[in-house]
């Protein structure tokens, strides 16, 4: 195949309306020129990372609208984005096994270009951290007051309520997202071992601190408080289901 001419074909002239719609002339000159890279993996590397911002781009702008729905109480629009956010999240954790096709010498080719950059550095990444907590300030405004509190929630006045509708769409992204973090974490056991420096020369076992962060921990406890809570009824360890032997 002529390279020069699919290069060009795929960068496209920029010309017609769907082009100029979706501005696709200055979105395919985002990346590296082909006789640049590194690798030719460089090219994926930088897409789907590309892809990512433009992924938590949407999701943030879209918890915006959560975070108003949330303070007016429309708990069916709140519902609703929130599927659209879950699914993006889960996009984003299929994108991410694209570069497991990436040998770690050829990433070691491509990290040198990153100067001492790092995906902490993400402006997506760090934008939905500070938003996460400034959910559940709104959910806790709309739906704990009055005294109501999760416990009433999820057991004592559980009846699938809007309230707790609501929370599930927080844990699920909460769950989603740390899942998102744990593979990134694999990824990099995978591309350049757990026992490396980073880039900023900070061992990279300290990511997994970021793992175990949740942004609702509440919502997790409260189900450790019931299990115990029934345990202590129906008792913590119980007969077997087995049949005994005769």
């Amino acid at each position: 195949m002529d390279r020069k001419y699919y290069y060009h074909l795929i960068g496209g002239d920029g010309t017609l309306d769907y082009e100029i719609y979706l501005n696709t002339h200055a979105l395919l000159q985002c990346q590296k020129p082909y006789d640049t890279l590194a690798v030719p993996d460089e090219l994926q590397f930088q897409i789907v990372h590309q892809v990512e911002e433009l992924w938590m781009k949407l999701m943030a702008f879209t918890l915006l609208d959560i975070d108003e729905y949330l303070a007016a109480g429309n708990a069916n629009r709140v519902i609703t984005l929130f599927r659209r956010v879950h699914h993006i999240v889960r996009l984003m954790n299929s994108q991410l096994h694209l570069l497991e096709t990436m040998s770690p010498k050829e990433y070691q080719a491509i990290r040198v270009q990153l100067g001492n950059g790092s995906g902490q550095e993400s402006p997506g990444f760090r934008t939905l951290l500070k938003m996460a907590p400034e959910l559940w300030e709104s959910f806790e405004h709309t739906y704990l007051k009055d005294g109501r509190t999760l416990e009433d929630i999820y057991e004592t006045n559980y009846s699938h309520d809007d309230a707790y509708m609501v929370a599930e769409c927080l844990v699920e992204f909460d769950e989603l997202f740390q899942k998102f973090r744990y593979n990134h974490l694999q990824l990099i056991a995978r591309s350049i071992g757990l026992g490396s420096k980073s880039l900023k020369g900070r061992p990279v076992e300290m990511l997994e601190r970021g793992v175990k962060k949740q942004f609702y921990p509440k919502l997790w406890e409260i189900r450790g408080k019931m299990t115990d809570d029934w345990g202590a009824s129906y008792g913590v360890i119980r007969d077997s289901i087995t049949p005994k032997a005769h």
